[in-house]
C-alpha cells in the first residue's frame, strides 16, 4: 500500500497531513507533479506540464490497494477501477456507487460553462478541512489495510 498524491493542486497541509499519516503506518508516499510546482517530497515524480500528464502518471504508478488524494473526480473514477481509494483533499471519500453521479455533475459544469455560464471555484480552506481529511484519511487507511492485508 502507498498514498499517492496528485500535489498539482494539493495544498500544502493536506501534504503534510499524509506525510504524518504515512509515518504513523509505515505506508510509502509518493507525490507528482508538473514542473510547474515545487513540491518537496522524499519519493516525487515530476512530469510535463501537459493537460493529462499528472493524471497519467498517478493512474500508472496506482495498484490495487493504494490510496490517491485527488480533486479530480475523473481520476478518482480511474483509481476506484483499480481497486484503489481516492480522497479528495476536503476529505470527500470518493466511493464507486457515488461516482457515476460526480462525473455527471462534472459534465453538466462543463457543459454550462462551454455554453457561457460561470460555476464556483472552490472555496477557501479552513482549519475543519484538514480536520476533516486527515479523518478521511485515516479511516481510509484502515479500510484498506482491512481489504489488502
Amino acid at each position: 500500500m502507498k498514498i499517492i498524491i496528485d500535489a498539482d493542486a494539493c495544498p500544502k497541509q493536506v501534504l503534510q497531513i499524509c506525510a504524518q499519516a504515512a509515518r504513523k503506518y509505515g505506508i510509502l508516499l509518493h507525490t507528482v507533479a508538473s514542473f510547474n510546482h515545487n513540491i518537496i517530497s522524499h519519493h516525487h515524480t515530476t512530469v510535463g506540464n501537459g493537460p493529462q500528464e499528472t493524471d497519467l502518471a498517478v493512474i500508472n504508478m496506482t495498484q490495487a490497494g493504494d490510496i490517491v488524494i485527488t480533486q479530480d473526480w475523473g481520476l478518482a473514477a480511474l483509481v476506484l477501477g483499480k481497486n484503489a481509494a481516492a480522497v479528495s483533499p476536503a476529505g470527500r471519500i470518493y466511493r464507486p456507487d457515488t461516482i457515476e453521479f460526480l462525473l455527471e455533475e462534472r459534465e453538466i459544469k462543463a457543459r454550462l460553462r462551454r455554453g457561457g455560464g460561470r460555476t464556483k471555484g472552490p472555496r477557501k480552506r479552513k482549519t475543519n478541512d484538514d480536520e476533516r481529511f486527515a479523518a478521511a484519511l485515516h479511516k481510509v487507511i484502515r479500510e484498506q489495510k482491512e481489504l489488502f492485508q
